[in-house]
């Protein structure tokens, strides 16, 4: 690696530390905005403990793919699920994020990471698949798990990324215990 791509590497890693500051519509335990890399390190967690119930799934791909899902929104910001509408375009922002975040890495590295951010929308591999069913069932998690403002519609999460939890048995089961417990907080 020459130093070019060296500081251009760096200088990547350097902008792609906004998805720390990056807010989501979920809060935390105490009551504080969620980050966007926070959700990515939980969805890799979650990717960690239940990947060998994923037959035939790569854990590094996995893992990849999750890195990768949101870090367009480092460039573009999060746009929460329960405001999105049909002709929103988000996924041509967010890759346009990506595509903008991505600008000046090397052609290898840039390829790939785009590779993976294209996959992972379309849902095309069954890796790409359990990430965006693993990435909902996060988001309504952390949805039942926070100290959520007055009026949190939590009856949203009952319907919020069925066709991707329904991607695999054990992603079938977490959802019927999460949505237990999503029932559980709409009833106060």
């Amino acid at each position: 690696m020459d130093i070019t791509q060296l500081n251009d590497s760096l200088i990547f890693i350097q902008r792609a530390e906004n998805l720390k500051n990056t807010l989501r519509y979920a809060y935390t335990s105490t009551g504080r905005p969620e980050s966007t890399a926070e959700h990515t390190w939980r969805l890799c967690l979650l990717i960690m403990v239940f990947s060998k119930y994923f037959e035939g799934a790569d854990l590094s791909k996995l893992l990849r793919l999750a890195v990768i899902h949101d870090l367009g929104e480092a460039v573009c910001g999060d746009v929460p699920a329960i405001v999105q509408s049909e002709g929103d375009d988000k996924s041509l922002v967010e890759r346009r994020g990506m595509c903008d975040l991505c600008d000046g890495l090397p052609e290898a590295v840039r390829s790939e990471f785009m590779a993976l951010w294209d996959e992972y929308e379309g849902a095309s591999t069954l890796e790409a698949r359990l990430v965006k069913g693993l990435d909902k069932l996060e988001t309504i998690m952390q949805h039942n798990q926070g100290a959520n403002p007055p009026g949190f519609d939590y009856n949203f999460n009952l319907t919020y990324g069925l066709e991707y939890t329904s991607a695999h048995p054990l992603l079938n089961r977490i959802r019927e215990l999460v949505d237990k417990e999503t029932r559980a907080k709409a009833a106060g």
